[in-house]
């Protein structure tokens, strides 16, 4: 996924280097190359998250059994 990443930003840095202006430039960067890459790595990122998010909760549960000796 990453590979795809950096070509987007590469083609896009390409576009705005041929842009006539810097003003131009810099804003075809931003909404042709990163603001888009930012948002398709967020939507593609949230699976790994959610993993991510239950491995911790799941390692905690186990800690939190582990550390009660039933004497409360």
């Amino acid at each position: 996924m990453y590979v795809i990443a950096i070509a987007w930003l590469y083609v896009a840095l390409l576009a705005a280097v041929s842009d006539d202006t810097v003003v131009g430039g810099a804003l075809t960067f931003i909404f042709y190359g990163a603001a888009p890459l930012a948002l398709f790595l967020w939507i593609f990122g949230t699976p790994a998250r959610r993993r991510k998010l239950r491995q911790q909760q799941a390692d905690e549960s186990l800690h939190d059994r582990a550390d009660s000796d039933g004497k409360q």
